[in-house]
């Protein structure tokens, strides 16, 4: 059995090459269950409803959220009536949302999905590792697979994450830096773990926004928009086999799409290379 995460959708091209390449990659991988994260996806900021759909309809099966999940008012709704989306579990309870998905794969195996943020260099939240215990310990006893997002940004805490969970979950896979790690691996208690499995968005950029504004900005304080960029777009991701029966991980390699891989997918060419 296979799972993809796929990194930071950053704005429309990321939503563009995860349209246009997610149904011959699952094809090509054998993929039986797909997520995404996509708190940068509306503008490099926030999701909305439509957004929402739209990833759905490309193949998505479950979107995780980061710290900005309610950047885009208009997606409250979606969080609090769509089981396919789930908010950071260590925000307060009352936050609006879901803090865990359970979504049958094709194979029908249900699979559990939630996010937690880390707290490193980041806004104040309560503890992921207390969340992530209340998570785990509300889970149907049916279910054996797990994924695990860490939206964090210090490597430290997302070590941190992937031991404190090894061998409770399938997967502590990192988001939110936007830059892949080359330290995927099978923990010794069978999980699998990377540090951050990297953006889907325009890599000519910093970190998906425009060079020139970003720059303008760092060197002269002087406020600019810092629109998405548009150029070398990428989809991101880590695929993660796994035994259904226990939910332990087997093998965790990254992938990396470019735009010629994406043509070729979409077109239901010849296998696509993958980056590593």
């Amino acid at each position: 059995m296979r799972l993809l995460l796929i990194g930071d959708i950053v704005g429309k091209p990321g939503r563009q090459i995860v349209a246009q390449g997610l149904r011959g990659l699952r094809a090509e991988q054998e993929l039986d269950l797909v997520a995404a994260n996509a708190e940068n996806a509306a503008g490099g900021s926030g999701l909305t409803p439509a957004i929402y759909e739209e990833l759905i309809s490309a193949g998505v099966d479950v979107i995780t959220m980061g710290d900005h999940v309610y950047r885009r008012r208009e997606i409250i709704p979606v969080l609090q009536t769509q089981r396919k989306i789930v908010r950071p579990a260590n925000y307060p309870h009352d936050a609006p949302g879901r803090d865990l998905a359970v979504v049958r794969c094709r194979n029908q195996v249900p699979v559990g999905v939630f996010i937690c943020l880390g707290r490193v260099f980041m806004p104040p939240v309560d503890s992921p590792f207390a969340a992530a215990d209340r998570v785990l310990s509300t889970l149907p006893s049916d279910v054996r697979v797990v994924l695990m997002d860490f939206h964090a940004e210090a490597t430290s805490d997302m070590q941190l994450m992937g031991r404190y969970l090894d061998g409770r979950v399938t997967a502590v896979l990192g988001t939110h830096t936007h830059v892949p790690t080359a330290d995927e691996q099978i923990l010794p208690g069978g999980t699998a773990f990377q540090c951050d499995v990297g953006m889907t968005g325009p890599h000519e950029s910093i970190l998906g926004r425009r060079i020139d504004r970003v720059m303008e900005t760092t060197k002269t304080f002087r406020p600019t928009h810092f629109e998405v960029a548009t150029q070398d777009v990428r989809l991101h991701g880590t695929i993660v086999e796994l035994d259904p029966e226990s939910g332990r991980a087997t093998a965790i390699r990254r992938v990396c799409i470019d735009q010629s891989a994406a043509d070729r997918l979409a077109a239901g060419g010849q296998r696509a290379p993958q980056k590593t």
